[in-house]
């Protein structure tokens, strides 16, 4: 079979070599100059850093997948991050977490006294939904809710009460606000506030001490190339700078796709651009369905003349009142007063992710998605707060290092065509999850598919593949090869 496949992301190209794998005839159209979408890098001829996703949960799954698709595990090294990272707390305190168990219970008992029991009695219990959601949830896809709405689907949400919001569920097993909060703020890394995220997402962070947090050599962003080398090995055709401007859909049949006024004819076709975007691609009765974005980023790109030899690779800074900061992210949608931030410094885990004595840093600030700010005007007095917080906290004399920095707002992502500039697809609410996300084959439309972050299974690099995965044989099930 002929299929066309619309943006070039991890999820697109991955899926493109499962299709190809199968004995199909794939054609990639991408219309930025390069390949990767959010999986690209920021910087210059002296500094370089990952653009987007930084940390590799997940390891076996993301190298089970990748090695289905036909690239060798040796092409990737994944360092491990032990310990796994800090969280530092307004008032000065600071919680480290392990992949080590005793480690780690010494570690809650040297800052939550008695809280150790509970964290055993969490682990045990996420342990057990981790396993059941996984085959539940995370290896199906639901092209009707009721395949979903299920006996035994309803019954793991209620046994594993995942669907209070996270930030209630992790309240039912530790009695300190601060452990709650640093179980809590995982729902971050795809975009969701743990005050509305159903305590389900738990499993990101259960899933740090079950897998441990990895380190890929040469930064995410290096998996790329590793893609679009194997995509010519398998005769995979990518066209670059190549805006698909809508889809030839013919009763209700999706047919092909139309580039630069040329027309495409494919047996089925794959969206890989952010879910929102498809609709004004397609001629649909359908109404139109209303999504909720993720947060917004700030992202703020540093080369550094120094060094800062005691810090770990990741660092999360959170402010004094966390559910204040959390509702003006993503509800009041105000610029926080007092920001939560994560700092990314991979020299602690590759000495050759910068020059000689130097340092690449990436500044994470949580923000609304959306253009009612004025990022212009705001971003810079924001960047300049936080970077002095962290000079202040542990990273003495950041600023005066500083040789080259760039900012990313959501106003860029916008333009990049993220969903109203949220940088993780759209959110993952309750009513954004499981059956009730976007599916891979998401409307009425024979022969067209979707896969990636705003599309279930859902966001994050390994759980995106797991997309492509379940997609490959879902069109090897309805298709043939």
């Amino acid at each position: 079979m002929e299929i066309g496949i619309v943006g070039a992301g991890v999820g697109g190209l991955v899926t493109a070599l499962l299709l190809a794998k199968q004995g199909n005839s794939v054609t990639i159209f991408e219309k930025e100059a390069f390949l990767g979408g959010r999986l690209t890098s920021q910087g210059n001829d002296r500094y370089r850093i990952d653009q987007g996703p930084t940390i590799v949960l997940l390891p076996d799954l993301l190298k089970e997948i990748l090695q289905e698709a036909g690239i060798p595990e040796e092409e990737l090294e994944l360092i491990p991050c032990d310990p796994l990272y800090d969280i530092h707390f307004n008032d000065g305190t600071s919680y480290t977490k392990y992949r080590d168990l005793p480690t780690q219970l010494a570690e809650i008992e040297r800052l939550f006294p008695g809280e150790s029991d509970d964290f055993l009695r969490y682990l045990s219990d996420m342990s057990k939904v981790y396993r059941l959601g996984m085959k539940a949830f995370l290896s199906k896809s639901f092209k009707r809710k009721r395949d979903f709405l299920t006996l035994e689907n309803m019954k793991l949400l209620a046994d594993s009460k995942a669907y209070k919001d996270l930030k209630s569920f992790n309240a039912s097993y530790f009695s300190h606000s601060k452990l709650q909060e640093a179980y809590s703020l995982q729902s971050l890394y795809i975009g969701g506030s743990p005050l509305e995220v159903p305590g389900l997402y738990g499993l990101v962070a259960y899933s740090e001490h079950a897998f441990g947090i990895w380190y890929l050599k040469g930064g995410y962003y290096s998996l790329i190339p590793v893609l679009e080398k194997a995509c010519k090995r398998m005769g995979i055709k990518i066209h670059t700078e190549a805006k698909v401007e809508h889809l030839q859909i013919e009763q209700k049949v999706c047919k092909g796709l139309v580039v630069n006024n040329k027309d495409y004819r494919f047996d089925a076709v794959v969206f890989n651009g952010d879910f929102p975007n498809l609709y004004p691609m397609i001629n649909t009765s359908e109404r139109k369905k209303r999504y909720k974005a993720s947060s917004g980023c700030v992202l703020v790109y540093l080369g550094v003349e120094k060094r800062f030899p005691e810090m770990k690779a990741h660092q999360f800074y959170l402010p004094e009142h966390f559910e204040k900061n959390m509702n003006q992210v993503f509800k009041t949608k105000q610029l926080p007063e007092d920001p939560s931030f994560y700092i990314f410094n991979p020299i602690a885990l590759d000495e050759e992710a910068a020059p000689p004595g130097e340092s690449v840093l990436y500044v994470l600030i949580p923000v609304p998605s959306g253009d009612e700010i004025d990022w212009e005007k705001e971003a810079p007095a924001l960047v300049e707060k936080v970077l002095e917080k962290a000079e202040q906290r542990h990273f003495t004399g950041l600023r005066e290092s500083i040789s080259w920095m760039e900012i990313r707002t959501p106003k860029d992502a916008i333009k990049d065509g993220l969903f109203q500039g949220g940088s993780f697809g759209i959110a993952p609410t309750l009513f954004q999850s499981g059956g009730f996300r976007p599916q891979l084959s998401p409307y009425n439309i024979e022969r067209l598919y979707s896969v990636g972050a705003s599309v279930h299974p859902g966001g994050g690099v390994p759980i995106v593949l797991q997309g492509a995965r379940i997609l490959s044989e879902l069109i090897k099930k309805e298709l043939g090869a």
